[in-house]
C-alpha cells in the first residue's frame, strides 16, 4: 500500500549524520543516550502529513511507496535534506547588536535565526544557513500506523506544532480547541495559531476551527 498526499501517518525515527552524530529522534532513550534529550519535548512518535512539508524531501519520497510497519534506513543528500550551504546567507553585524556574542550560539537577529560563527573585534559573523545545510543525513525510521480518525489528526498537528496536548472536541465538522491560560499571551502561539488553523482546515475534514480560552477561580 503506497501512501498518498494528505495521508496522516505516525512515524518514529532517528536522524543522524554520516559520522553517527544523532541530531533528532522521537525515541526518548536514544535522545538521552546521545545527549539531545529535552524535558520539553514529547517522545513516542510524530504524526505527520504526507505532502505538507513536515518531513525533508528525501525522507518523504522514501516513505511514499512503503506500508505501515515498514522499518528501514534512507541516506539523503543535502539537496533533498536541509539544502546546500549558501555563502550569501553568512552576514556580518556590529557587536553592538548583541548582548554577549558567543561563537556557536544561536541568535535571533533582524527577524532571522542564525548561528554565530566568529567574533572578530567589533564585528560578529552570523550564518543563517540551517545548521545541517550541506550535510548528507541518514534516517532510520519506522511507520507505526496510518491515522484516519479526525480527532487524532487534529491532536497530532497540535503536538507537532506546539509540542503539547490540549483539550479538543469535534462536532459536525467543527473543532473546538481549548487554549491553556499560560499560552494566551505567548508570542509563539500568537504567531502560530493562524497557520495551525489553516493546516487543520487544509488537511482534515474539519470545516471550522474555534479556539477557546477558559478561566475559573
Amino acid at each position: 500500500m503506497a501512501f498518498n498526499k494528505g495521508d496522516f501517518i505516525k512515524l518514529n525515527y532517528i536522524g543522524k549524520l554520516e559520522d553517527g552524530t544523532v541530531f533528532d529522534t522521537t525515541y526518548e532513550d536514544v535522545a538521552k543516550e546521545h545527549g539531545i534529550y529535552s524535558e520539553n519535548m514529547r517522545y513516542g512518535g510524530d504524526v505527520v502529513v504526507i505532502g505538507a512539508g513536515h518531513l525533508v524531501m528525501g525522507l518523504e519520497e522514501d516513505i511514499m511507496d512503503k506500508d505501515v510497519g515498514y522499518e528501514g534506513e534512507v541516506v539523503i543528500p543535502p539537496e533533498k535534506g536541509f539544502g546546500n550551504w549558501r555563502p550569501e546567507l553568512v552576514k556580518m553585524f556590529s557587536i553592538t547588536k548583541f548582548e554577549n556574542p558567543v561563537e556557536g550560539s544561536r541568535v535571533n537577529i533582524e527577524g532571522r535565526i542564525g548561528t554565530i560563527t566568529k567574533v572578530i573585534g567589533r564585528r560578529v559573523r552570523v550564518d543563517f544557513n540551517n545548521p545541517l545545510a550541506g550535510k548528507t543525513i541518514i534516517y532510520n525510521y519506522k511507520i507505526e500506523e496510518k491515522v484516519d480518525d479526525e480527532l487524532e489528526k487534529v491532536k497530532g498537528l497540535l503536538q507537532l506544532y506546539l509540542n503539547q496536548d490540549m483539550k479538543v472536541e469535534i462536532s459536525d465538522n467543527v473543532v473546538m480547541i481549548w487554549i491553556p491560560n499560560e499560552m494566551s499571551y505567548d508570542i509563539r502561539w500568537l504567531r502560530m495559531k493562524e497557520s495551525l488553523a489553516k493546516q487543520i482546515l487544509e488537511w482534515t475534514g474539519i470545516e471550522k476551527v474555534i479556539y477557546a480560552e477558559e478561566y475559573s477561580k
